[in-house]
């Protein structure tokens, strides 16, 4: 993980941040604390794809559901909060 404070940005500019996205993300530390993360775009889009398709994913494995008759129906919004609570009890 590359890490940079934030006043070594401030110092630097960019110039800090550029040396060392060419190796990897980079977490930039301000009041002794990570604050941001800093990316390529390459590795932005990555990610955003990435998020996309698990989202597709969990769409389309909850659409099996449904046709496999996986799935349970409430009368409430109520009904299926407790459900969720007791699943978590589990």
């Amino acid at each position: 993980m590359n890490v940079i404070p934030a006043r070594e940005i401030k110092r630097r500019g960019i110039a800090a941040v550029d040396d060392l996205l060419e190796r990897g993300d980079l977490h930039v530390i301000r009041n002794d604390q990570p604050q941001y993360v800093v990316l390529s775009e390459e590795r932005y889009q990555e990610l955003v794809a990435a998020e996309r398709e698990a989202y597709h994913a969990r769409v389309r494995a909850a659409l099996e559901d449904v046709r496999g008759g996986r799935v349970q129906q409430f009368k409430s919004a109520e009904e299926l909060l407790k459900a969720l609570d007791e699943d978590e009890d589990e």
